[in-house]
């Protein structure tokens, strides 16, 4: 693989067994690996942008189980002209009537970009089956075709990685109370969070059709134990880039250039208005 692992023998090999037992990755190992993990994206990026390479990540899971926040720390260091996050909202009438999954093909990645589906065609198999969206045998016809369609993308050249993460029941109930409390996080919790909430049992069974029917080759599902966030994150990111044959992309060596001296530039007496200085 493109990953140079003498590089990376870290913190989330070494403590990721532990955590079982109690012990924690501290916030400063946790930075340092992301930092390590995060240069790595950009050097991804930069053998994506070479190679025309397409790349397609899906992340499902249960409300609460971080998929945002996994989600930010994939791409907060990266352009997001190549690592794009597609969050789609509920389908209007018009893609009602159309042919389930064809809604989400327009955003499928094109040479050179890195496509990142925040909830995705699964939502069949997840939501709208718990809470009654759609019929059974919709969802049975979308579990029968889905392998279909996503060998189809993969034989078009795009690498297709899809990610569940896994959240315990007390985990879950502390991340959706800690949304009500807190005025940052409100508006993540929906009126359909609730609904889902008191689903547990009803997600779970769909969930295990959904691994039972879509596990497969060339796109099988990876599980995440998210109840650590620190540790699901770096592992993820992790597991990621060991999927993705990437090299290191040859650059030129940066300078920068001398200024331009001022000649007759003076700076002007009158300037648009500033915004207050509060702090």
């Amino acid at each position: 693989m493109g990953r140079h692992h003498d590089k990376h023998q870290s913190h989330v090999e070494q403590d990721s067994a532990p955590t079982d037992q109690g012990v924690k990755l501290s916030r400063k190992d946790y930075e340092k690996e992301m930092k390590k993990l995060q240069i790595e994206l950009v050097l991804l990026q930069q053998w994506v942008v070479k190679t025309g390479a397409k790349i397609c990540v899906i992340f499902e899971g249960r409300d609460g189980a971080g998929k945002g926040g996994a989600i930010r720390r994939i791409t907060e260091r990266v352009s997001p002209r190549v690592f794009r996050v597609v969050a789609l909202p509920a389908p209007s009438d018009r893609e009602k009537s159309q042919m389930y999954v064809q809604r989400y093909l327009p955003h499928l990645p094109a040479g050179g970009e890195v496509v990142i589906f925040d909830r995705s065609w699964y939502n069949r198999a997840g939501v709208e089956r718990v809470m009654g969206f759609c019929s059974e045998e919709a969802v049975e016809r979308f579990l029968t075709m889905a392998p279909a369609v996503e060998k189809a993308i993969v034989d078009s050249g795009v690498l297709l990685l899809k990610y569940w993460l896994e959240v315990g029941e007390k985990e879950q109930t502390r991340r959706l109370e800690a949304r009500i409390h807190d005025g940052r996080k409100t508006w993540k919790l929906s009126p359909m969070d609730l609904k889902s909430y008191s689903r547990w049992y009803d997600y779970s069974r769909a969930r295990d059709a959904m691994f039972a029917a879509t596990d497969r080759e060339p796109a099988p599902w990876y599980v995440v134990d998210s109840n650590d966030k620190k540790l699901s994150r770096l592992n993820i990111i992790h597991h990621l880039l060991d999927q993705i044959p990437y090299e290191r992309v040859k650059t030129p060596e940066v300078k920068l250039p001398d200024r331009q001296k001022p000649g007759d530039y003076r700076e002007p007496t009158a300037r648009p208005r500033s915004i207050p200085e509060h702090y």
